[in-house]
C-alpha cells in the first residue's frame, strides 16, 4: 500500500445519504459494501458511471474467459503497486480458475516458466500497455492469431479499467477490507 491512511476515507453506513445508499444497496444485499465503493460513493455521479463500465469489464459480456481476465487484472494490480487491487483479485482469480501456484508467478510476468502461450501473450500485452500505452505489432499479431478481435479489444478495455482502478485506489489510499492481508511485495514504495 502506498499510503498508511486514507486520503479519502470510506463512508460508514451511517454517513451515507439516500443517493449513496441507493448506489450501494445492491452490494449490501449481496453481503457487504467493500471499501473501494464506500470511497467512490462520495462522488455519486462518478460512482454510477464507474460501476456501469466496471460491470461490463467483469461480466460475461467481456469475451476474455474469467481466468484470463483475472490474470490480466492481477498483472495490472501488481505493475501499479496496488495492494488493494491485488488483494481483492487474488480471491476472485482463485475462484475463476487461477491456481495458488500461478498467483505468485503473475508477479514475474510473461517470462516466468510454465505459462501457456495464451497466458504469456496476455501478460506481455498487459506489460506493453502498462509501460507504453500501446501493444506492439508483433504482440498484436500473435494475439490476433489466438484471440478474436473482440477478445483483443476486451483485453485493452480490461487493462485500461484496472489501471484506472489502481490509480484511484493508490491515490485515495483505499484501505484493505476487514479480514484481508496485504501481500508483502506490495507494501509501500
Amino acid at each position: 500500500m502506498r499510503l498508511s491512511s486514507p486520503r479519502i476515507p470510506p463512508l460508514t453506513d451511517s454517513e451515507m445519504d439516500a443517493d449513496q445508499r441507493e448506489i450501494t444497496a445492491p452490494m449490501a444485499a449481496q453481503g457487504r459494501v467493500i471499501n473501494i465503493f464506500r470511497t467512490l460513493v462520495r462522488a455519486p455521479k462518478a460512482a454510477r458511471a464507474f460501476l456501469a463500465w466496471g460491470n461490463y469489464v467483469l461480466s460475461r459480456r467481456n469475451d476474455l474467459p474469467p481466468r484470463q481476465r483475472e490474470l490480466v487484472i492481477l498483472r495490472v494490480g501488481y505493475l501499479c503497486k496496488s495492494g488493494y487491487e491485488w488483494t481483492q483479485h487474488v480471491e476472485i482469480g482463485l475462484r475463476d480458475g487461477l491456481t495458488s501456484t500461478e498467483i505468485p508467478r503473475i508477479k514475474q510476468g510473461a517470462d516466468a516458466p510454465e505459462w501457456s502461450e495464451d497466458d504469456r501473450l496476455l501478460l506481455r500485452a498487459t506489460d506493453e500497455l502498462h509501460h507504453d500505452k500501446f501493444i506492439t505489432e508483433a504482440t498484436w499479431t500473435a494475439l490476433r492469431a489466438r484471440f478474436s478481435e473482440k477478445q483483443c479489444m476486451d483485453l485493452v478495455f480490461t487493462v485500461g479499467q484496472y489501471t484506472q482502478v489502481s490509480m484511484i485506489l493508490n491515490t485515495f489510499g483505499v484501505p484493505l477490507d476487514e479480514g484481508q492481508t496485504l501481500d508483502p511485495d506490495l507494501k509501500g514504495d
